[in-house]
């Protein structure tokens, strides 16, 4: 299409005609509004630039409570999910180095709970009083949460509103 004949099209559709490629031959161009252009090209950038992944470390102890495992396991799965790596690290005290193989069980809990988010980049290893594992992601399209994350829980507001309703058509 000729320059002239793009412009002409451009205008008559309120947008703006921005080279996409230049370099190819003959050169490349869509008719699209610059603004939204520019802004999707900013966040583009800003996402490749972003994708440095830092160490997080997250450390257990052989008799954890159910519940601050499933927590732990939550913002491993946070640091996950932002494409971090993840070193869990599992700490003995005391007559708790009698007990290894525990601390090696909670290291396998934690490794096959977090199969569908990362895989393993170091196995679990004893370092002096204390085992390390690492843990990278997995491609984003790949990764399946398995623990609920708190801000997708209801809130307590929630569930009384909801329970309230119930209690009435009891009563009828």
């Amino acid at each position: 299409m000729k320059l002239s004949d793009a412009l002409r099209k451009a205008q008559e559709m309120g947008l703006d005609l921005v080279e996409v490629a230049a370099n190819a031959n003959p050169p490349v161009c869509r008719i699209v509004d610059f603004g939204k252009f520019k802004y999707e090209a900013a966040k583009h950038d800003k996402e490749k630039k972003g994708s440095s992944s830092k160490l997080k470390e997250i450390k257990f102890r052989v008799n954890i409570d159910e519940h601050d495992y499933v927590t732990k396991m939550r913002h491993a799965e946070d640091f996950l999910d932002k494409g971090n790596k993840v070193r869990v690290q599992l700490q003995f005290r005391g007559r708790e180095m009698a007990h290894q193989d525990l601390g090696m069980k909670i290291m396998v809990r934690v490794k096959t709970d977090l199969v569908t988010m990362a895989n393993v980049e170091m196995e679990p290893k004893l370092m002096g009083k204390s085992v390390t594992m690492t843990l990278a992601p997995l491609p984003s399209n790949k990764r399946k949460r398995h623990f609920q994350s708190d801000h997708d829980l209801p809130s307590l507001e929630e569930s009384d509103a909801a329970g309230e309703g119930d209690e009435e058509e009891a009563a009828e």
